[in-house]
């Protein structure tokens, strides 16, 4: 079985990105990306409300990563600290050697190919350095962005479960996309 160790903390950089580990420091971001009706349409959680919700955002992410179960970067553009999104592995199952996938983008960088870049990039990560066999994305069918990305990235559709989760008072479909790491 798989045994994932994110000590040292894996720097990854692209052609345009660098991809770091997120800190107290990207507080205001983090709030920006959280907070905003818009980024998080498509994502079943719950907005955060105050600066103090956003650190708490933080403080989960540096849990998983400090217990090795999950693991989140700020997406930066080269030679600026700036965060525009997160991207990460969620749901790891070294049993099963699969994660799944996730990514969230501030609107002003949408359309720049930054999400298929960084994504193309954790793809050859979860496969060569994590040794993962397969990589999962789960995105609500109306994230018609989110397939597009995962489409250009290889990932081909696996499923669609009608209304599998309920949150907020109503049931959603989820559509589960997958990637083999010998279909690559």
């Amino acid at each position: 079985m798989l045994a994932f160790n994110f000590s040292p903390f894996p720097i990854i950089e692209t052609e345009r990105l660098v991809l770091k580990r997120i800190t107290n420091d990207d507080v205001a971001e983090v709030f920006e990306l959280r907070s905003n009706p818009e980024t998080m349409k498509y994502i079943p959680r719950p907005l955060v409300k105050t600066t103090e919700d956003a650190l708490e955002h933080i403080a989960m992410i540096d849990e998983k990563i400090d217990t090795n179960v999950g693991i989140n970067w700020g997406i930066t553009l080269k030679g600026d600290s700036k965060l525009l999104g997160i991207i990460g592995y969620y749901r790891m199952q070294p049993e099963n050697y699969r994660a799944e996938i996730g990514y969230m983008l501030l609107p002003d960088y949408h359309g720049k190919g930054i999400v298929p870049e960084a994504v193309n990039r954790l793809i050859e990560y979860g496969f060569e350095d994590l040794k993962l066999h397969s990589i999962e994305a789960v995105i609500d069918p109306e994230n018609f962005a989110s397939e597009k990305v995962l489409q250009k990235c290889g990932f081909i559709k696996e499923a669609h479960f009608k209304e599998s989760d309920f949150y907020e008072g109503r049931f959603l479909d989820k559509v589960v996309y997958s990637l083999l790491q010998n279909k690559r």
